[in-house]
């Protein structure tokens, strides 16, 4: 699942760290078929948890720096990431990396780098390019 230019919000920054989410989803798919997903989903949340902390931030305060109309939404969705994620964790935690858990993991990724750049953070580079 390689990053792509039609996946580009056209904001350098978010753009960039947006490939890095790309590449560590892309390691992940490897690990899986490989047969190492197990060992691979832990140290994959804790970049998540540590990565997603920063994104949400770098990209909630340049939309606040650009006074982003859709602002609150993102937000919201970034808070639902995170208590997802957080449930995320907890299930490896209890289970030790169970199949359950790696296929959630790589649902919440696969749908968090799709749909929500496409449908959300693309809006944030409209919103610049139209001002």
């Amino acid at each position: 699942m390689p990053w792509h230019p039609s996946l580009s919000v056209g904001i350098e920054m978010i753009d960039e760290q947006h490939k890095q989410w790309f590449d560590k989803a892309e390691a992940l798919f490897d690990a899986g078929r490989k047969g190492q997903a197990k060992e691979y989903i832990g140290e994959l949340l804790q970049f998540l948890d540590d990565y997603t902390k920063k994104h949400f931030a770098d990209e909630e305060r340049y939309m606040l720096k650009i006074n982003y109309p859709g602002y609150d939404e993102q937000k919201k969705a970034h808070t639902a990431f995170i208590g997802q994620l957080k449930k995320l964790r907890e299930d490896y935690d209890t289970s030790g990396g169970s199949l359950t858990v790696i296929i959630q993991a790589n649902k919440m990724v696969i749908d968090w780098l799709t749909k929500h750049i496409s449908n959300m953070d693309k809006k944030i580079g409209d919103f610049v390019r139209e001002k």
